[in-house]
């Protein structure tokens, strides 16, 4: 497969990956919601230095998605679409710089460059996470940019040339620091430092690899200090112990609450990197002895202490991995390029796949009937459409019987069957889901509200769900459950948001406007709405409907 093409490829297919995740859905609350929010603070203000989440600096991401949208909303205007593409071009981007890194480990074998492209892009979580709005497609972009600098830094030692590697990994650092904070060093320092385990050809000292390391890293750390000691003067003595200290140590702590288990990342991999660790080949290869490969030890020198790491820190996220996704890619990639060599594609190899996907199709089938029958989980899942669980079942029988010619042609068949897959239920559950997952009608709701100047209230911990999607000026005031009398009685024109319980508790009569919302329902009542059903069993507690903290 020539470069043209490929790279044709992999365009066409993040478009449609792209084009179908930003049509098929808003902003999900709660993270989502949040972000664009701080964004839609920093355009309001035009405070550019510290960002804001209901008046207060926030400081629990730094700014650089923040700033990246505002360029955006500068150049096209504020609208929907791009906070989303930002992270998807990142995702994008994190392809192609996998592609380099590629060519610098297996610079004779240009069918690895194009597996690992279309592997990486049709992993599930992938497809998941290139259209959602979070900071970890820009940490993975990093991440690989500071890998491809580590390489040329090394495969050029003693030359001038490492002085473009070094500038790559500093600026991975700064840019990453920026991103997300200090997580960018627990995804480069790990392999950096293991140079003397993967590295077989250079003789490394501290002169010629440790000192210019250190350097780097120093380099990329005053790029991002450039903003963080002008934003934390202006931002206060809280925000300057959190951005220097709170996002390092205070969430370490906080993060080893006991949360998830060790071991809880292993089992749900097969499903994060779905298809590609049912896939045959790779367990064909591995069996041919493809782990012989020194490249691969650059591999794993990335990415499993990084895998460890985030195992032993309990507050866990999927999305937490997303960076050493690009390692996974590349040592499936080799080791497919091994198995072929050894033996053409079989439909066996593909068995692992299909029956999962059928497995997958029939609980798509099976679960609205139970939930029917039941009602265990929340009202949506009844109304997913039966059609769609036959088509997962049909897929699975295309994914077995479609002729492969070669392992390039089986894995970019795979990839193209997984981007379709992921993005089409995605899109049919969440339109299924309608406003359970979508604040755009209360939202809608709100701004009417503001608009006339109606003072609007939110009780407990408000996390930004509503401001940029209904296009707020004002966040809604923030109050506790005891302070609701005293409000009303100060604002008896007033309107209270509330979460209640149970759906069928309450009419619509009962509320001056309600909706579904995740699990429970979420309302906007009057003084004398809020009365009434204040002494009623169904009132939902401030937040139970989600996890307030930050991801």
């Amino acid at each position: 497969m020539s470069l043209k093409k490929i790279h044709i490829q992999i365009i066409l297919l993040w478009i449609f990956l792209v084009l179908l995740g930003l049509n098929g859905r808003s902003y999900l609350p709660i993270d989502e919601t949040r972000y664009v929010t701080v964004a839609w603070n920093m355009w309001l203000n035009g405070d550019y230095l510290v960002p804001y989440l209901n008046g207060i600096a926030y400081s629990h991401k730094p700014p650089l998605l923040f700033w990246l949208i505002n360029l955006g909303w500068k150049v096209f205007g504020v609208n929907d679409w791009w906070p989303r593409l930002v992270p998807s071009l990142f995702a994008l981007g994190s392809v192609f710089v996998t592609r380099k890194i590629a060519g610098r480990l297996w610079p004779e074998q240009i069918s690895i460059k194009d597996n690992a492209s279309l592997i990486l892009i049709g992993s599930g979580l992938w497809v998941l996470y290139t259209t959602a709005l979070m900071f970890d497609m820009l940490i993975a972009f990093f991440t690989a940019l500071g890998i491809w600098g580590l390489l040329i830094a090394l495969q050029t030692l003693e030359s001038e040339s490492t002085k473009k590697g070094w500038l790559l990994f500093a600026l991975a650092i700064g840019g990453g620091l920026l991103a997300k904070g200090p997580t960018i060093l627990l995804q480069l320092l790990p392999v950096a430092l293991l140079a003397f385990w993967w590295n077989k050809d250079k003789i490394l000292t501290a002169k010629n690899w440790y000192f210019p390391l250190l350097y780097a890293v120093l380099g990329g750390t005053a790029i991002a200090l450039i903003w963080a000691i002008p934003a934390g003067i202006r931002g206060g003595g809280v925000y300057q112990h959190a951005i220097f200290w709170g996002q390092t140590a205070d969430r370490m702590v906080d993060s080893f609450a006991h949360n998830r288990p060790f071991w809880w990342y292993v089992p749900i991999m097969p499903l994060l990197l779905f298809p590609w660790l049912l896939w045959g080949n790779v367990w064909q290869g591995i069996k041919h002895g493809a782990l012989n490969d020194t490249s691969l030890r650059f591999c794993i020198a990335w990415a499993v202490p990084v895998f460890i790491a985030f195992s032993f820190i309990s507050g866990k996220q999927i999305h937490y991995i997303l960076p050493i996704f690009p390692a996974f890619a590349l040592m499936i990639a080799r080791i497919a390029s091994h198995h072929q060599s050894h033996s053409q594609p079989s439909r066996k190899a593909n068995a692992g796949i299909a029956i999962a996907t059928l497995l997958i199709g029939a609980l798509l089938i099976a679960l609205p009937l139970y939930e029917q029958n039941h009602q265990r989980f929340t009202p949506w899942l009844q109304q997913i459409p039966l059609w769609l669980g036959g088509l997962v079942m049909l897929a699975a029988a295309v994914i077995y019987f479609i002729p492969k010619k070669s392992t390039v042609n089986a894995i970019a068949q795979l990839s193209v069957m997984s981007i379709m897959l992921v993005t089409i239920c995605m899109f049919v559950l969440i339109s299924t889901a309608g406003d359970a997952y979508d604040v755009r009608p209360i939202s809608a709701q709100l701004k009417i509200l503001e608009l006339s100047g109606t003072p609007v209230a939110y009780v407990g911990k408000y996390p930004g769900i509503f401001n940029f999607v209904g296009r707020l000026k004002q966040s809604p005031s923030l109050i506790t459950a005891d302070e609701v009398p005293a409000w009303f009685a100060a604002h008896p024109n007033g309107r209270l948001i509330q979460y209640i319980k149970r759906t069928q508790a309450i009419s619509a009569q009962q509320v001056e406007y309600m909706q579904a919302y995740k699990g429970i329902t979420l309302a906007i009542l009057n003084h004398q709405q809020w009365l009434a059903s204040s002494t009623a069993p169904n009132l939902a507690k401030p937040g139970q409907a989600s996890d307030d903290a930050d991801q």
